[in-house]
């Protein structure tokens, strides 16, 4: 579906500018913002380009760089990193090849922090696109991966 199609499908105020971004993003299979679509998007409702790229640029759900098939999030709050994050991001690193802010050369994952993703009692957490795995340690993230990488090889 075209962004165009998209984004007339909200009303022009500025109210839903949250809800618009989602909803183009989410339309796109490389997971990002281009630059024209943010530009359209400000057309369409009536805001600068700057008002848009500023929202963007805040919330870590967003990008402007394409991404995988697979966004893989990891918390980067303090509860996280005492409970040890950094193994799981380590675990990560090891097995995909990437670090944060890459994304694998198949094109299946990338690797990005982000802040509190709400379950600080059962962190490390990490969350790949909408689902959240917690009490995280080595083992249970070389599970997860490869669930993920044997879903991909079924297809």
């Amino acid at each position: 579906m075209q962004t165009e199609t998209i984004v007339q499908r909200f009303p022009k105020a500025d109210d839903y500018l949250l809800e618009i971004l989602l909803a183009v993003q989410n339309n796109n299979p490389e997971h990002y913002l281009p630059e024209k679509d943010l530009h359209y998007i400000a057309e369409y409702l009536g805001i600068p380009d700057s008002r848009v790229s500023g929202v963007v640029d805040f919330y870590t759900f967003f990008s402007t760089k394409p991404r995988g098939k697979y966004i893989i999030q990891v918390c980067d709050n303090v509860p996280c990193r005492i409970r040890h994050s950094q193994v799981v991001i380590n675990t990560l690193e090891k097995m995909l090849g990437i670090h944060f802010h890459e994304t694998t050369s198949d094109g299946l994952f990338t690797l990005e922090p982000t802040s509190c993703l709400g379950h600080c009692d059962e962190s490390p957490v990490i969350r790949i696109n909408d689902d959240v795995y917690t009490n995280l340690d080595s083992e249970k993230v070389t599970k997860i991966i490869q669930k993920y990488q044997a879903r991909e090889e079924k297809k």
